[in-house]
Formats: C-alpha cells, structure tokens, sequence
C-alpha cells in the first residue's frame, strides 16, 4: 500500500469531511471511491468514446453529462 499526501481547498475539504459525515465513512474511502470513478471514467473515455453523466432513473435520461476528465 502507498502513502501520498495531496493539498486541498478549505471548500474541498469542508464537502469531503461533510460526505464522510453523512456516509459514515472517512475522507480515505472518499478519495479512494473518487479516484476509482475518475480511472474507470478515464478508461471509458479513451478506450471506448463513452461519456460519463448522471442518469434519472426514472426517464433513463442523462440529466448532467461531466465534462473534462
């Protein structure tokens, strides 16, 4: 397992600590969770021209598309 310490913005890290808070979890599983998306979104991308967005689940519509990973 590797260590690294990364630099966040005060509002960063309030919403972090906020998501850890409501999820009972911590800001390691956070950070993990959000670097997973971001590879698997990446790999989406590049690999296979896909998008990422939030879907309704009930119109199966993309309701927000992220853009720049």
């Amino acid at each position: 397992m590797n260590r690294f310490s990364i630099t966040l913005s005060d509002d960063l890290n309030l919403a972090i600590d906020k998501v850890a808070e409501e999820t009972a979890s911590n800001k390691n599983e956070i950070l993990r969770k959000a670097l997973q998306l971001y590879l698997a979104a990446r790999e989406g991308k590049v690999k296979h021209d896909l998008k990422l967005g939030l879907v309704n689940p009930h119109t199966n519509k993309i309701e927000t598309e992220i853009v720049g990973l």
